[in-house]
């Protein structure tokens, strides 16, 4: 349909007639050289469009066949994981040890050979997003729209997108393709999965999975990698971890709305409150937003001192930046508890305090680990140089 549309009827039907030859001649069923000839016929701006088409419909296919397999084959829930070690006479304080010792750090590595763009693939995953909407039995998306017609107009959106960069790919392209996926997929769903592990072992599990990267670092084989791309890859990773943090006190201040007049407050959160500077008349009686405040304005000061930036949404209130994650998470930890304190503490386990809080042991103020590579031939001159020294 979207062919046809946006590139004419005459397109569509020659790349109909060369699939139908195609599917024949695979069969058994076609004439010798049909599908060649078909072929030869067409233009050299016709060719592009086919070979953008098929292009396309692979990529789209292969989309369809992952959603068909995340419907088939559910993924094995740690729950399982741990019956199954059970069975095997690993108990889960076996396992709880093991985890913690370990450490598991999925690396992001760089290609240069990467040439098809970003929007290529955020397109991509709007459309997996909608599959799985459509897998879900909705018809309609939360902005209100026709799933079927939202998928339509994604691969529209695909076919008249120019499809390979036009331009080299610089490291500074790879450190932002890598920080779009530590942004999007690692920073929301690695403190999640630690909330569904605790909950299948009953208490908290160590943060044994952590993630790195090597782009800005990998000084092997590539000139244009330097100190200037390492400061760069580091910085961005921090404005980063402490802007998904900022978000997430903000959000929490606009939810904790809880009032002295209606509930006992620790005095721990009572001293991060008056510690705050928030002195609005309409936060008086809410010390769980005033606390808040003073965490939000410390952060806020926290990228100026790391990296000389301020953050997207700078804070009403003015705060001593936080000197390490150690110092946010003990905030944190302290709004938790006042939270668990109250009731049968419902409030504090879990939630996005508890994602916030994992969040901070996981990523720190630098989000992902950078590896450094360097070539063997500057190991080798630095040694020599050391050792000659040394005498």
């Amino acid at each position: 349909d979207v062919i046809r549309r946006y590139g004419g009827d005459a397109l569509f039907e020659a790349t109909e007639a060369i699939r139908r030859a195609s599917v024949d001649r695979y069969r058994g069923l076609g004439e010798d050289g049909s599908v060649d000839l078909q072929l030869e016929r067409l233009a050299l701006d016709e060719t592009l469009d086919f070979v953008r088409g098929f292009m396309l419909f692979s990529m789209l296919a292969n989309l369809a066949e992952d959603r068909q397999g995340i419907a088939r084959e559910p993924a094995a829930d740690i729950a399982d994981v741990l019956e199954t070690l059970a069975g095997q006479g690993i108990d889960r304080d076996a396992a709880m040890e093991l985890l913690a010792q370990a450490l598991v750090v999925p690396v992001l590595t760089a290609h240069p050979t990467e040439v098809r763009r970003k929007s290529m693939i955020d397109h991509r995953n709007r459309i997996a997003e909608l599959l799985a909407m459509r897998d879900a039995g909705r018809t309609v998306t939360p902005d209100g729209d026709d799933v079927e017609a939202a998928i339509g107009r994604q691969i529209a959106l695909l076919w008249q997108t120019r499809v390979l960069r036009r331009e080299r790919l610089y490291v500074t392209d790879e450190v932002e393709t890598a920080l779009s996926y530590l942004r999007d997929v690692f920073l929301p769903v690695l403190p999640a999965l630690y909330q569904r592990w605790d909950k299948a072992f009953g208490t908290r599990v160590p943060a044994f999975l952590r993630p790195g990267s090597w782009i800005g670092g990998d000084r092997d084989g590539n000139p244009f990698v330097t100190a200037e791309s390492l400061t760069t890859a580091l910085a961005q990773a921090a404005d980063a971890v402490l802007t998904h943090y900022c978000e997430g006190v903000h959000a929490l201040g606009a939810e904790l709305s809880i009032s002295t007049g209606h509930a006992q407050v620790d005095e721990a959160v009572l001293a991060l409150a008056d510690a705050s500077g928030d002195e609005a008349l309409s936060r008086s009686d809410e010390p769980y937003r005033r606390a808040l405040s003073g965490i939000y304005a410390r952060l806020a000061a926290t990228p100026q001192a790391l990296t000389g930036k301020t953050p997207p949404r700078p804070g009403r209130l003015t705060g001593e930046p936080y000197p390490d994650p150690k110092s946010l998470r003990t905030d944190l930890v302290a709004i938790a508890r006042g939270l668990a304190a109250q009731g049968d503490g419902a409030l504090a386990g879990g939630g996005a305090l508890g994602r916030l809080i994992r969040a901070v042991e996981t990523f720190g103020f630098h989000l992902a680990t950078l590896d450094l590579r360097q070539n063997s031939a500057v190991h080798e001159r630095v040694v020599a140089e050391l050792l000659k020294v040394a005498g």
